[in-house]
């Protein structure tokens, strides 16, 4: 027994070897600049007079509080999340359950529906702003075959905004479909088969039935888009800048234009403090729903 002990500490010495350089690695791109971003948000740090000698203390916070843009553009994100992953969740509900009952050609549907999930965001944006451009994309051309005047997709304000919740949804609903599915094909049958006995119609089944046993994994999964949601920066980035005005402007953007525009790296640290605060709580609540599901 102490032979297998002392075997046992062996591998997991050899383990902690093998992992270390991937950890240490890990530290210095993950854990350094959160660090320092953490360190710079309590000092009046300048782009252009860069330094620690003007300790502001909670000032950047207290001034990011009180900040009119930053409050909008919070307000903004969370429009954004909830439309985004509001439609996102009933559309790809819809979806799984249709796929789960299907018996043929899921493979097909299964790459049809990944295609857009493993396109780069930045290529998703440069897309659909050639696809939705005023004059010479090819939205407005269709639209014009029927009569219909030509739209401006990314120049009007309210128009932009659910422009670009409806590319984000296009591109990111296959991952809600994906981990849908997964939970309705983990779902065990004999309580449909009991149900049908009983006479129980398709809705009663989806209401009494799916939903109940899906709850922990539609908690997880919306947790997740919702974490991946509030830190939307690329599609907002290629094709809206934040505009027009401040209609797309979501707040990694606009912690952006603090930082590199307007120079002020402090205040723009504070913000993403901030921000990375409501993505940790987010995220033990994602942790926590996830340890009730393996129990």
């Amino acid at each position: 027994m102490a032979h297998v002990t002392t075997m046992e500490r062996e591998n997991r010495r050899f383990g902690w070897l093998l992992t270390a350089p991937g950890l240490v690695l890990l530290a210095a791109v993950v854990l350094f600049p959160i660090v320092w971003a953490g360190i710079t948000s309590f000092f009046n740090y300048s782009l252009i007079f860069p330094g620690y000698d003007d300790f502001a203390g909670l000032g950047n916070y207290a001034k990011a509080a009180d900040d009119g843009e930053f409050l909008h553009s919070a307000w903004i994100t969370l429009l954004f999340v909830v439309a985004v992953v509001g439609i996102q969740f009933v559309a790809g509900f819809v979806v799984a359950l249709m796929l789960n009952d299907a018996r043929r050609g899921k493979t097909v549907y299964y790459l049809i529906l990944l295609c857009p999930l493993l396109i780069n965001p930045v290529v998703v944006g440069l897309m659909w702003r050639m696809i939705l451009h005023p004059t010479l994309g090819i939205v407005n051309w269709l639209l014009g075959t029927v009569g219909i005047e030509p739209v401006n997709w990314l120049g009007a304000p309210d128009m932009a905004f659910w422009t670009v919740v409806l590319v984000d949804i296009w591109h990111q609903v296959s991952f809600m479909v994906v981990l849908l599915l997964a939970g309705l094909s983990a779902l065990p049958a004999e309580p449909y088969e009991a149900a049908r006995v009983d006479g129980a119609t398709p809705f009663q089944r989806f209401w009494h039935i799916t939903l109940p046993m899906m709850k922990p994994v539609i908690v997880v999964t919306l947790l997740i888009r919702m974490i991946f949601a509030i830190k939307t920066y690329d599609i907002i980035y290629i094709m809206t800048r934040g505009g027009p005005g401040v209609a797309t402007d979501l707040i990694s953007y606009f912690i952006y234009r603090r930082a590199f525009v307007s120079l002020d790296l402090g205040e723009a640290c504070a913000m993403a403090a901030m921000l990375l605060i409501v993505i940790a709580g987010l995220t033990a609540v994602l942790w926590r729903s996830m340890r009730q599901v393996q129990d």
